[in-house]
């Protein structure tokens, strides 16, 4: 138990204020919040698996600097979508044919690739035995984290126009992939 209770507390703060929390408030002005938490969850329970099951073998196959940059060129992506108008003059609006569950899954799948909760989770599984107990901490400390996020993504989008969160997240993603990106090439 003390295993679980390290490993969710260890990620839960982590996540404050990182950019996947980020990306979980965006996508809570958007999407109903629980497709939102239930997307983020998936997510994260298939990233953990896969960072608990191959600890070190990860960074053996796919050097660390390539996961890190394939996440800053997202987060840089993810910025500039959300620069681009919700919709074009006499075009209607349209909504991504994945759904909001695959949408946010997928996003929120990849920001977490070389993330600092990822490596702490692969961290975490190599210092714990207990596998499950690493993974339903880290699992859960993400999501409690990101579930404060999408409380706020609410509270916001009730009280601040959806375009001036959407520019906000938009240069927070950017500046996050530019930073990333500089910090992969500098080495």
């Amino acid at each position: 138990m003390l295993t679980f209770l390290t490993t969710f507390m260890f990620v839960f703060l982590a996540e404050i204020g990182d950019k996947t929390q980020l990306l979980a408030l965006a996508f809570a002005t958007k999407f109903k919040p629980q497709k939102v938490l239930l997307a983020i969850f998936l997510a994260t329970a298939i990233n953990h698996t896969l960072a608990v099951a191959a600890g070190k073998l990860l960074t053996v196959l796919i050097p660390l600097d390539v996961i890190k940059g394939i996440a800053a060129l997202s987060f840089i992506g993810f910025g500039l979508w959300g620069l681009r108008p919700e919709h074009l003059e006499g075009e209607e609006r349209k909504v991504s044919k994945f759904g909001p569950l695959l949408t946010v899954g997928i996003a929120f799948f990849l920001a977490e690739m070389g993330d600092k909760t990822q490596l702490a989770t692969i961290s975490l599984a190599i210092e714990y035995s207990n596998v499950y107990f690493v993974l339903m901490g880290t699992v859960l400390g993400m999501v409690a984290a990101d579930a404060l996020a999408i409380i706020v993504g609410i509270f916001l989008h009730k009280r601040i126009p959806e375009k001036m969160i959407r520019y906000f997240a938009a240069i927070i993603f950017i500046i996050f992939g530019l930073t990333s990106l500089y910090s992969v090439l500098k080495h």
